[in-house]
């Protein structure tokens, strides 16, 4: 489904970008049929009835302690909850599907503060994004912080199609013990320096210039893992305890540059669902759904401190690329049930916040690892 083009800028021997698979034959719409507007006017004169005469006033009542009751419409609606999320096989994992005991402050506060599940998201001309971090089963089980962490941001100034979406995620190592705090860091500082060169990286993504691209991406993990050595001595602590994986998507807000770039540091996922069919390694060798999407090399910053960088598209509306840990993209890449659930919850209009937490956390037996994701509808342009 994907074919390597070389890069007319650099020549035979120049960087190659990755040509997603061609779409299918769209449908129109039939049109739908409006009912005729009745007025006043043509309404019939027998029909018509005398304005009521206005109610007399009434006191006001009393103040009560105890509330109104909630109108039958109402609480139909109220009542209408999401349950637990399905999983896959005949019965549920034997852990809770919520969070326990609380992270205690003793001895980790910095742990204690970050929330179990964080939701995100944002809207930008044809553009959606949904994002979010639930901590694992495990670690709610042992009472531990998630370790996850995730950014949905611009790059570049507010009011100009030059700017640049920046969508990622990092997963602290399990065995580190200050990851959580190096996960977060490092979506902060990565931010951070990319956004001195936001025109640079929109006119590299439009020229498709996979070297420039590379160099400034390669300049700013480097960066990045010296922050995150400083912090770790700052603190006491070694830099490998703040070690952490990072997955960064680039997208440029200009709706006629259809390409975007990735680039990771270690293990997660990078899916993409077109017409029906999961792509489950967008930038690797294997192409069509159930392959490729795991990845178990234990790179990680601050030891690591170049990124692998690929550029790939064209996109096309109805396109959606899911940016992971491998708490998602280890079940999503095993577990056919799961794949075909997030294919119809996720194949059509973007979701709502809550609609799509719930449906993240889907269930799958023995996959306890904390789980966030970035999801990026792609709209007509």
């Amino acid at each position: 489904m994907r074919e390597e083009t070389p890069d007319p800028a650099h020549g035979p021997t120049g960087a190659t970008y990755t040509r997603w698979p061609a779409p299918a034959a769209s449908v129109e719409p039939e049109p739908l049929e409006l009912p005729r507007e009745v007025s006043a006017e043509s309404e019939p004169a027998a029909e018509r009835l005398p304005a009521p005469r206005p109610a007399p006033a009434s006191p006001e009542p009393a103040p009560s302690a105890v509330p109104a009751p909630v109108p039958a419409a109402d609480a139909g609606r109220v009542a209408a909850v999401l349950g637990d999320p399905p999983f896959s096989g005949p019965k549920p994992p034997l852990y809770a599907p919520g969070p326990g005991a609380p992270v205690g402050a003793r001895p980790d506060v910095d742990g204690a503060v970050l929330p179990d599940t964080v939701v995100d998201g944002a809207t930008h001309g044809p553009l959606t994004v949904r994002a979010a971090s639930v901590r694992g089963d495990s670690h709610r089980y042992h009472a531990e912080p998630r370790q996850d962490a995730l950014v949905v941001a611009r790059l570049g100034e507010p009011d100009e199609d030059t700017g640049v979406l920046l969508l990622g995620v990092a997963d602290g190592i399990g065995s580190a013990p200050r990851s959580h705090l190096g996960s977060q860091l490092v979506c902060r500082e990565i931010l951070r320096f990319l956004d001195e060169y936001a025109g640079e990286l929109a006119r590299a993504l439009r020229a498709k210039d996979e070297k420039t691209l590379t160099a400034v991406v390669n300049s700013a993990v480097g960066s990045v893992a010296e922050s995150l050595v400083r912090a770790a001595t700052t603190a006491g602590h070694r830099p490998g305890d703040y070690a952490t994986t990072l997955r960064v998507l680039l997208v440029p807000l200009d709706p006629a540059v259809r390409h975007r770039a990735l680039f990771t540091v270690g293990d997660g996922g990078a899916a993409l669902l077109r017409d029906g069919t999961w792509y489950l390694d967008v930038v690797g060798a294997a192409d069509g759904e159930g392959s490729g999407i795991i990845d178990t090399r234990t790179a990680a910053l601050p030891t690591t401190r170049v990124a692998e960088t690929h550029l790939f598209g064209p996109a096309l509306p109805g396109d959606v690329f899911v940016l992971c840990t491998d708490g998602l993209s280890t079940p999503l890449g095993g577990e056919e049930e799961m794949r075909g659930f997030l294919r119809g919850a996720w194949g059509g209009p973007p979701p709502g916040l809550p609609d799509f937490l719930w449906q993240l956390q889907y269930r799958v037996k023995s996959y306890d690892d904390d789980r966030s994701a970035v999801c990026l509808w792609e709209g007509d342009s």
